[in-house]
């Protein structure tokens, strides 16, 4: 198996721990993680900007953290100590997630004054597996974000990579305004973007399918609603039963399975969080709390607590919010679910607009 001098010479970005352990078997030397999951959470267009939001949404988290078990970043994309060797190699699989990783690189390496000609993409569609370990296909998630470029062989990489070109100067250029336009306060140009499509990234309308789950909802007669995300968790809570993060996500039933869907593109810990944010809200709150069948800080973030509807709650689900600041706000890419100051709502038709 040959390897090509660009593995070993080259800057390599990547956007998961197992595709950066796999380069370095293989010889890579210079790797940048941006192993960042942003579909949840505040993004800006600016670097500086990015990563004081980012900041501020972690340590406002109960459960996620923006640093791995050594307390190194996950995501070292800004770091002023990398060094940008080009050619750039960025390894991309078909997951939402590192598709708008994709984009923000672009965008960033384009401040940093690197050509696009010096970018070479190496995009990896998604493995799903053999099918004869299955007596019929297994169900697909609804989105796709759990892709990597590591469930590909090593001879597929290297010959992926042997292959690989800049994208044409055009392709570039949408990817950086996708990226601009994602981390934008107003999200209605990306929505319209998802919505129209643009060539080259057939990934924005299951992206914005993704996204729509966590803004209110405004039916055709005025009624305010949960997110979907929320909409699932109220729906498996109930006011008899405590139950703990887990047994909301493996839930058996079609709710369950809707919600494990989203889950897959979120991170189980972010179920928990926003758990602890309905629990946390308002004075009288829709989500009551109590210990759970493991202790704090054991190593068992989703078994510390149980939760149940309270009779708020309850109403808030059957009959509807009264006013956005009903529900605990939640950033989602430049803009806020919930969010009296910009009060975006998604309609019936799949648009998104103020109220």
């Amino acid at each position: 198996m040959s390897i090509s001098p660009v593995l070993l010479d080259a800057t390599h970005v990547t956007f998961d721990t197992p595709t950066a352990e796999r380069l370095v078997k293989l010889g890579a030397v210079n790797i940048v993680r941006a192993h960042e999951q942003l579909i949840i959470g505040p993004s800006r267009p600016v670097p500086v900007a990015h990563i004081r939001a980012r900041e501020a949404w972690f340590s406002s988290c109960e459960q996620c953290s923006d640093s791995d078990d050594a307390g190194e970043k996950w995501d070292l994309l800004y770091s002023s100590e990398i060094r940008w060797i080009p050619p750039v190699v960025v390894w991309a699989a078909e997951s939402l997630d590192e598709r708008v990783n994709l984009w923000r690189t672009c965008s960033y390496l384009r401040s940093l004054g690197i050509r696009g000609s010096d970018v070479l993409i190496v995009e990896l569609e998604r493995v799903y597996g053999t099918m004869k370990r299955f007596p019929e296909p297994p169900r697909l998630p609804r989105f796709d974000c759990s892709g990597s470029v590591a469930h590909h062989p090593d001879e597929v990489l290297l010959n992926r990579l042997d292959k690989a070109r800049p994208w044409p100067a055009e392709r570039y250029e949408r990817a950086v305004r996708l990226w601009e336009r994602y981390a934008d306060e107003d999200p209605l140009p990306f929505v319209e973007s998802c919505i129209a499509g643009v060539e080259g990234f057939p990934e924005l309308a299951s992206l914005w399918a993704l996204l729509s789950c966590f803004f209110p909802r405004r039916t055709t007669e005025g009624a305010l609603r949960f997110s979907r995300y929320d909409d699932l968790i109220f729906a498996i809570l109930s006011v008899e039963e405590w139950q703990t993060p887990v047994r909301v996500i493996c839930n058996k039933s079609q709710l369950g399975e809707d919600l494990r869907d989203l889950v897959s593109c979120t991170g189980d810990l972010f179920l928990g969080d926003r758990l602890v944010q309905w629990a946390k809200h308002g004075s009288s709150a829709a989500v009551e709390s109590a210990p759970g069948p493991k202790p704090p800080n054991a190593g068992y973030p989703l078994l510390s607590e149980v939760y149940r509807l309270t009779e708020r709650g309850m109403r808030l689900r059957d009959k509807g919010l009264e006013q956005l600041t009903d529900a605990p706000s939640l950033p989602i890419a430049g803009a806020e679910a919930y969010s009296p100051s910009a009060p975006w709502v998604l309609l019936d038709d799949g648009r998104l607009a103020q109220l």
